[in-house]
């Protein structure tokens, strides 16, 4: 929804920032240590500004426009728009909108962060924040929020009781009778509440992402009995599947073994399972918190019209993310686990954005005749890594730039031959010619001089070829538009 934010969002649509409940200076260190790292600073900024627009000990901020807010933070629009759904999306924003006479009013509502016991108790976010901050930062900042108990067993409570202090008089003097009329008016009137404190929320986890159909189709009621899988339980397996990708199956397996002798599910042993059996396949590491598409402020093409083809690829593969590029490739079928390790190997260790990631596979999937070599993936990551790419156009461009050496690693080397004057082709094992996009005519008929008769250059699709994968990308777009709406 993050590429629609100008139909979503303009510069003269107004809103008023709301706090759910009284924000304290507590909370200020719990943004600053526990999300922002998660967030970003530009995510954290814009919660600040939020925040600053509240009037002291109250719940309600001044209508405005959000022109006021763009000269504040230096971002434009879209940067705005994107950060405010990473806010949503961590539980700490709330956002509701109405429309009136034409005019767009949103109301954006602040949400508490959780406590320091809330946070490290939920498994999605320390396994991203470890990831973010690493061992010793974290251990650092675990520490910082916690503190002694009273030794309970060395001391022995004293303290007085309210009856212990305090007697009910009745008198017919009393300055205040509490008649009939006074009760009447303690309720709030209608529309108002009590300036109170609020408890965070947690993020929330679509159930989308978790095949329960699946899970249940293979479970064995003297194994694991249905009444085992409580709500509770069912919130914990979606998140434990999100955060480490693991599958129906698999989680059936890891739920074997975490049942005890009252048929109840052990929520900390599930968790442990889930972490090792993560390290296991990941060798030793643990995931990390990625965007599932390209960054708004890493974008060309989220609000103008790409002129050309290639223009058009490039905002396609803005718009997508890798795993949904990959089943998109295979015909709409899943995408296999070594493939999507690969996918995630590189979005972690390397850091490279969503974006390139999927220039990176197309680009390797049309060399290799639509096969993942890791080697090969990891080496020209490494080399994107270090030339600092982050956008998709930076990505093709050096793609063009580098093809020469790039086909060097490759272990796979498919025939070729020359295509006459429009560049050159690349003969697939299924007999399919292609023309490399990455590859210009001049580039590619300098090259064909120079090593007549070589297989190695990585030929540019053919238009038609470029025509079907933007279709097949526009079309899982317009699906997943649909569903979000």
């Amino acid at each position: 929804m993050s590429d629609r934010h100008w139909k979503e969002l303009v510069p003269v649509d107004r809103y008023i920032v709301r706090s759910n409940g009284m924000l304290q200076q507590f909370d200020q260190k719990l943004l600053t240590m526990l999300y922002q790292p998660l967030l970003g600073f530009r995510g954290y900024s814009l919660f600040m500004t939020l925040w600053s627009e509240l009037d002291q000990d109250r719940l309600w901020g001044e209508e405005t426009t959000h022109h006021g807010i763009m000269t504040t933070m230096q971002c434009n629009l879209k940067d705005i728009h994107q950060e405010r759904i990473k806010l949503e999306g961590i539980g700490l924003l709330k956002t509701w909108v109405k429309e009136e006479n034409q005019i767009r009013t949103f109301i954006y509502e602040l949400q508490p962060p959780l406590s320091p016991e809330a946070f490290f108790s939920e498994p999605m976010l320390t396994i991203y924040l470890y990831n973010r901050l690493g061992k010793n930062k974290y251990a650092s900042v675990k520490k910082f929020f916690s503190d002694k108990a009273i030794p309970m067993d060395e001391f022995q409570e004293v303290t007085r009781s309210f009856s212990d202090v305090f007697q009910s008089v009745q008198s017919e003097n009393m300055a205040y009778a509490a008649n009939e009329e006074m009760m009447e008016e303690l309720p709030l009137p209608e529309g108002e509440e009590w300036l109170d404190r609020k408890t965070g929320s947690e993020p929330k986890v679509g159930q989308e992402v978790f095949d329960f159909d699946l899970f249940y189709a293979g479970l064995s009621e003297v194994v694991i009995p249905k009444k085992s899988i409580t709500p509770k339980v069912k919130e914990a397996i979606v998140k434990l599947s999100f955060i480490y990708s693991i599958d129906p199956i698999s989680m059936r397996d890891l739920m074997m073994n975490v049942i005890d002798v009252e048929e109840k599910v052990d929520l900390e042993k599930l968790r442990k399972a889930a972490r090792d059996w993560y390290q296991l396949e990941y060798q030793d590491t643990l995931p990390g918190l990625v965007e599932k598409t390209q960054p708004m402020n890493l974008r060309q093409f989220s609000d103008k019209k790409p002129a050309t083809k290639d223009e058009q690829l490039i905002q396609q593969l803005e718009n997508v993310s890798p795993k949904q590029m990959l089943t998109d490739l295979s015909g709409g079928s899943e995408p296999s686990a070594a493939d999507l390790r690969i996918v995630e190997d590189v979005m972690f260790k390397q850091q490279l954005t969503p974006g390139v990631v999927n220039v990176l596979l197309y680009y390797v999937l049309l060399k290799t005749d639509m096969k993942l070599n890791r080697k090969y993936v990891e080496k020209i990551a490494s080399h994107w890594a270090r030339k600092q790419v982050k956008t998709v156009g930076e990505a093709m461009e050096l793609a063009k730039e580098e093809h020469r050496q790039y086909q060097n690693w490759a272990d796979t080397k498919p025939s070729t031959k020359s295509s006459g004057g429009g560049g050159s082709t690349t003969k697939t094992k299924t007999g399919k010619v292609v023309r490399n996009r990455f590859v210009s005519s001049d580039v590619a008929s300098s090259e064909t001089e120079a090593v007549a008769g070589q297989s190695d250059k990585f030929k540019e699709v053919e238009e038609d070829e470029k025509q079907k994968l933007m279709e097949r990308l526009a079309k899982m777009k317009e699906k997943k538009i649909r569903l979000d709406q």
